[in-house]
């Protein structure tokens, strides 16, 4: 018997031709992703897409089963996708792998529409909210997901019936998932954990020598990429030479060149490494100019700020001088050469200040001295990092500040340091597990168009009820994603003018239902302005010249704030919107050839604008001081909640003072109260 009858027979053949049919996205191929491929896989989803920008690391190996040794430095989606073929081999599944950014241009409304189900298995909240918005835009189905250690979470996000991603305000995480961790680091956070559970391990944990060996054999003999294997088995051996020598007076050193230099330079050298959108090239530190202080660390990581008139600066201000001095907690300098530090600053040396690249150098080589020994004289104790042992953290505050020197990431003071490599969490592939499991029970359910029956589910650490549901909550009505009008443009960027967006899609396309008032707008993207009523200089340059590109939305506002925002998704253009008007594109009305088309596809009828949720307004001459009475709970309907008191009485001026008084009844109902003003 064939296995999909199987699963014909559990889902009824309706939605298992549905499960056949509908195309879905997996965001995401590391803990989560990996189970949930599978999932999809064995289920017998037939037309998947699966992306990931990241690249298979050693660490991901305990838990993301889809890797193994000799897929190191692969791409986490091409190789989960080849590897989750075989799980069904012979159903006719198609999986469409991509290694690149969800957020890259090409990945815009239209791309998000070709969806029946937008499936989360990322680990950072950025992501996350691109993805939310993107489906919200287009209406597509998401189930969210995420995991901490032994708790996890697998959210259904319906437009128009369940909140969405962003209907709560989320506080940015303390604590990081390993997962986050990536080959590239782009934040802190990845030089720290990079130096706490990489680098450490490697040169003072367990050596695994013999397990290694026998696995990258045995990969070797069935099959495998012999010279990848090969460069493995070497990148080994040097880390297992710089480890013996670690004792001697140069072993440091051997570390520091192995690491931040040869390693470097061997990363530099893969070109393709580098093609991908947002990765930055490192620079190689130098041994000896970190010590003369004449090494120049690359310049930091910073933003672009933007400017109201549409065009982009970098302020480029220097992070740190020639010599790498950085300034210390509190934003002062340090003491120069020749002057004592005062009490504050020496007070605040340990902890508060930011090193520079040579004392995190010297830290460095100490505390390497000092573990070094300790694994000398105690060679039967593996040591482990501790937040409070002062080498260990020692060795991770000078590693990570030292990688993040050559990546161009900004440096962290010992308590920064201790704070967050304290408060990383395990990935745990039984959470994992659970967490795929719930998020296919739910895309079935989504499938069945069962959505009453749509839950939130949890893994909790509760040992009597693990397992946790709520009903999904429905949207906020002042959530700013959700309940914003989104609206499809294509358009050829480099033809379109501002001017031409403005006056007439936004007036009078968008407007030209409301023309009676007189609404005045304001035109943003990404938080910069690019023109309102009183700001029109960049009404004659192309969107491009602005560097507006596939995939940005451009918002609209109106300046009284009566609806509410607009976004205008930035789409790749129809092929031959040049010569045809079939599209519903407007004819210019300006131009000398009435047969000329517009740059722009709109859709065939404008959104309805929006109104802003009512705030509560009470219009007072004086002020008021509120007088709370209690009601009991009436057995019939209250018809009249209290009547007016007689003059000249009415307003109950208190004595010896000028403020009036309202009465609020407060008819008890149970456990909520409901107030009614008299």
């Amino acid at each position: 018997m064939p296995r999909a009858s199987h699963t014909k027979s559990l889902l009824g053949p309706e939605v298992y031709a549905k499960v056949r049919d509908t195309r879905v996205l997996v965001v995401g191929a590391g803990g989560i992703g990996c189970e949930l491929l599978k999932n999809l896989v064995l289920v017998g989803f037939a037309n998947i897409e699966i992306i990931d920008l990241d690249t298979i690391d050693l660490s991901n190996l305990n838990r993301q089963f889809l890797f193994r040794k000799p897929d190191i430095s692969k791409p986490k989606a091409l190789v989960a996708a080849a590897t989750a073929r075989h799980f069904n081999p012979s159903s006719g599944i198609h999986i469409h792998a991509r290694h690149g950014n969800v957020k890259e241009r090409e990945n815009d409304l239209e791309w998000i529409k070709g969806f029946g189900l937008v499936m989360n298995a990322l680990d950072n909240m950025d992501a996350r909210r691109h993805v939310n918005r993107l489906c919200q835009a287009a209406g597509v189905p998401l189930i969210e997901s995420g995991t901490a250690g032994y708790l996890g979470q697998a959210t259904p996000i319906i437009k128009d019936r369940t909140e969405c991603y962003d209907c709560v305000p989320k506080e940015a995480p303390k604590s990081f998932p390993v997962c986050t961790i990536r080959a590239t680091p782009s934040e802190p956070i990845h030089c720290i954990v990079w130096a706490k559970s990489y680098l450490f391990g490697k040169l003072f944990g367990e050596d695994d020598e013999a397990v290694d060996e026998e696995e990258l054999d045995k990969a070797k003999a069935e099959g495998e990429n012999a010279e990848e294997i090969d460069n493995l088995k070497k990148e080994a051996a040097a880390f297992r030479e710089v480890r013996r020598a670690l004792g001697e007076e140069d072993g440091p050193r051997r570390v520091f060149e192995k690491v931040f230099h040869q390693d470097i330079e061997r990363l530099l050298a893969m070109d393709d490494m580098w093609k991908v959108p947002g990765r930055v090239k490192p620079k190689a530190l130098d041994y000896d100019a970190v010590v003369s202080e004449t090494f120049v660390p690359p310049p930091l990581r910073t933003p672009a700020a933007a400017q109201p008139n549409g065009s982009a600066s970098a302020s480029t201000s220097a992070s740190a001088s020639a010599n790498g001095t950085a300034a210390n907690g509190n934003g002062a300098a340090p003491p120069t050469k020749g002057t004592k530090a005062t009490a504050p600053t020496r007070a605040h040396l340990k902890d508060q200040r930011e090193l520079s690249v040579k004392e995190n150098l010297e830290l460095f080589v100490d505390s390497c001295r000092r573990l070094s020994a300790r694994a000398i004289a105690h060679p039967n104790v593996l040591l482990s990092f501790d937040k409070d042992d002062d080498d260990t953290l020692d060795f991770v505050l000078a590693t990570a500040n030292l990688r993040a020197t050559a990546y161009g990431i900004a440096n962290k003071t010992r308590f920064q340091v201790k704070e967050m490599a304290g408060n990383i969490i395990p990935a745990i592939a039984t959470t994992n597990a659970i967490i795929a499991g719930m998020i296919v029970m739910q895309a079935i359910t989504i499938l069945s168009s069962k959505l009453d029956k749509l839950r939130t589910t949890f893994v909790r650490s509760i040992a009597s009820n693990p397992l946790g549901m709520a009903v999904p909550s429905p949207p906020n009505p002042a959530c700013p994603v959700c309940r914003d009008v989104y609206v499809p443009f294509k358009v050829d960027t480099t033809r379109c003018t501002l001017g031409e967006l403005v006056q007439e899609v936004v007036k009078g396309w968008l407007g030209g239902a409301h023309a009676d008032e007189d609404l005045e707008w304001t035109v943003l993207e990404g938080g910069r302005i690019l023109a309102d009523p009183d700001f029109d200089d960049n009404h004659d340059k192309t969107l491009e010249e602005l560097k507006i590109e596939r995939g940005n939305m451009i918002t609209v506002i109106d300046e009284d704030q009566v609806y509410r925002p607009v976004h205008f998704c930035i789409c790749e253009p129809e092929p031959n919107h040049r010569t045809e008007a079939s599209w519903n594109m407007l004819l210019l009305t300006t131009c000398s050839d009435p047969q000329a088309v517009k740059p722009f596809t709109l859709p065939a009828h404008p959104p309805a604008l929006v109104p802003r949720p009512a705030k509560a307004s009470v219009v007072e001459t004086e002020p008021d001081e509120v007088e709370i009475v209690e009601i009991p709970k009436p057995s019939a309907p209250i018809t009249t909640a209290g009547t007016k008191r007689p003059a000249p009485d009415d307003g109950d001026v208190s004595v010896g003072s000028d403020i009036k008084r309202k009465r609020i009844a407060v008819v008890m109902q149970d456990e909520d109260d409901d107030f009614e003003i008299l």
